[in-house]
Order: structure tokens, then sequence, then C-alpha cells
């Protein structure tokens, strides 16, 4: 599967991602994790929300534009800010309180999660102009978690396939789906039959799509599973169509927000002409970017070309 190409960031099509825009507080252990005393650490307080950080690493690359609800309070604006700064075109519903993820990351990278999605899971009923212009819809699984926006999401992609405007998912988290229930997600993705699913190699094994086959191609057309270090598999109508070797990171310390940099990567080079194994070099290249750095929004990105 290929996308037709945009051209560069400053064409007029446009790539839209909708999802959750919240502040992270991120906690790296110094040490072992000593549960029930203290435990040194370093805390750091950024920009974060599956969404946002897609669309913040894909802007240098293509034309963005970012959907979401956010609290009416100095947070809400401060975080909008920052897309706004990345040069993200950011489309705001404002109710609630701006939500917050608390991320314990261990010493060896691994996070657990703490999330209070607030005013993100708040999301009404998107305003159809906001697809103007859209040459792809990218939607982290997030928003499928609980209604009103799994909704408001749902009809957004339902407008999308109106348009002929590809749509793609990322499972985003085992817990979540486990949390919605397997057999539901698997079978409200199967009804949204997006062009691209990306997974990792956890997210795949629930989903019975590992190893491709016709439980993927039920899924989606093209479904893209990485496997950290090891080659990234990427599978057409349940094929196997490439194997995309990774290049070794040193000095990996925080895998916050590593999915969503190869998702802004992949997209951004697949929106300007690559093939899946392109596109899949940009996403880990844009993976690598992160890997030593307290989530996304520190990271400086630049236009790959």
């Amino acid at each position: 599967m290929k996308p037709p190409s945009t051209g560069s960031g400053s064409g007029s099509a446009v790539l839209v991602v909708v999802g959750d825009l919240v502040e992270d507080v991120i906690v790296w252990a110094s040490e072992r994790v000593r549960h029930g005393t203290d435990t040194a650490a370093q805390v750091f307080r950024t920009r974060g929300g599956s969404g946002a950080n897609v669309a913040a690493l894909a802007a240098p690359r293509v034309q963005t534009r970012f959907i979401a609800c956010v609290g009416a309070d100095a947070a809400g604006d401060a975080l909008a800010g920052t897309l706004t700064d990345a040069g993200v075109d950011v489309r705001l519903q404002r109710r609630g309180r701006t939500g917050t993820v608390v991320l314990l990351v261990d010493v060896d990278g691994e996070r657990t999660m703490f999330p209070d999605r607030g005013a993100a899971a708040l999301l009404g009923e998107v305003d159809p102009s906001w697809l103007d212009g859209a040459a792809w819809l990218h939607v982290p699984s997030y928003a499928f978690e609980r209604d009103p926006m799994r909704s408001a999401v749902v009809g957004l992609i339902g407008l999308a396939r109106d348009r002929g405007i590809p749509v793609s998912i990322d499972a985003s988290s085992t817990g979540l789906v486990k949390a919605i229930g397997v057999e539901n997600y698997v079978g409200l993705v199967a009804r949204l039959s997006p062009q691209v699913l990306f997974a990792n190699e956890s997210e795949a094994e629930l989903l019975g799509i590992a190893g491709g086959g016709e439980s993927a191609a039920a899924l989606a057309a093209t479904i893209v599973v990485k496997h950290g270090p090891r080659p990234t598999e990427v599978f057409d109508l349940g094929e196997l169509v490439a194997r995309v070797p990774v290049e070794p990171v040193p000095g990996v310390r925080d895998l916050t927000g590593a999915g969503d940099a190869f998702a802004a990567g992949w997209l951004g080079a697949a929106l300007r002409g690559a093939g899946v194994g392109e596109a899949c070099l940009r996403g880990h290249a844009a993976a690598a970017a992160v890997l030593g750095e307290p989530g996304t929004a520190s990271v400086p990105v630049v236009d790959p070309g």
C-alpha cells in the first residue's frame, strides 16, 4: 500500500490527527523502584498525548492539523501553544479540565502509566470543515476508550471514508485494548476498515495478527508490526511484503512516544510518496530520536527531506 504523494509540507494536502492533548508528568527512576519507600528520580513535565505527539513530530514533514479537546484553562492554553509553535494547525474544543498522565519509567526504560485523560475524552462531534483539505486521517486507539470521544471519532472516520480520505489507526496499548475488550476492539477496527493499522509486537499478538493471515487482512489493508530492535514487518492483505531492519540505538532511556514518533515518520514519508520500506526507515529514525529523552516535546525534529 502506498498513499499518493502530496509533495512537501508546504503543499495544500493535510495530515489530520485526532486524539489526546494532555500534560505528561514523567518520572525517571534513578534506581530500582523500592516499593513503600523513597526511590531517587528525575521528574519532567511536558506536553503529551499520543495524537499530539504524532502531530508535533509530523509537522516538519507534512502539513499537519490536530483535533482534540482540552480544558478551558491555562494548562490547555499552554499545551496548545506548544503545538502551534511546532507548526501544527490546532483545532480544539474546550470543556472540562485538561488531562494529565503520570508515567513512571524504570531504569530499563519501560513505562508504567497512570492516565487521567480529563477533557481529552470529552471530544464531541467534530466540525466537518476540520477535514477540509485532508489527505489522511490518523487515529490513536485511545480515542476509542469511551464515549463521547469514541462516537465522535467513529463519526469522523465515517466522514473521512465518505470523502475518500485514507485512515490509519494505531493500536496504542495492550492495556487499552484489554479494557475495551479484545473482541470488541477487533470488531470495531474491522468495521472501520482502516487503510493502515500500526501495532507493536505485544499488541499484534494480543489481536492475533502477529503473523499476518486472514485475521490481519480482516482488520486493515496494511498492517505495520514493530518489534522493537528487531525488523519491522509490513503485511498487505495478510501477506508479508516487507521486513525492514532497525538500526541499533545506543543509550535508550525512555520508550515514551516512540510509537507515536514512528507513526509520524512513517506517515510523513508515505504522504510524500515513499514506499513501505522507506516509510519504515523514516519511522525508525523518528523513533530513535526520542528514546533518550523524556517524552517527545523536547526532541528537535527537522524535515529529513
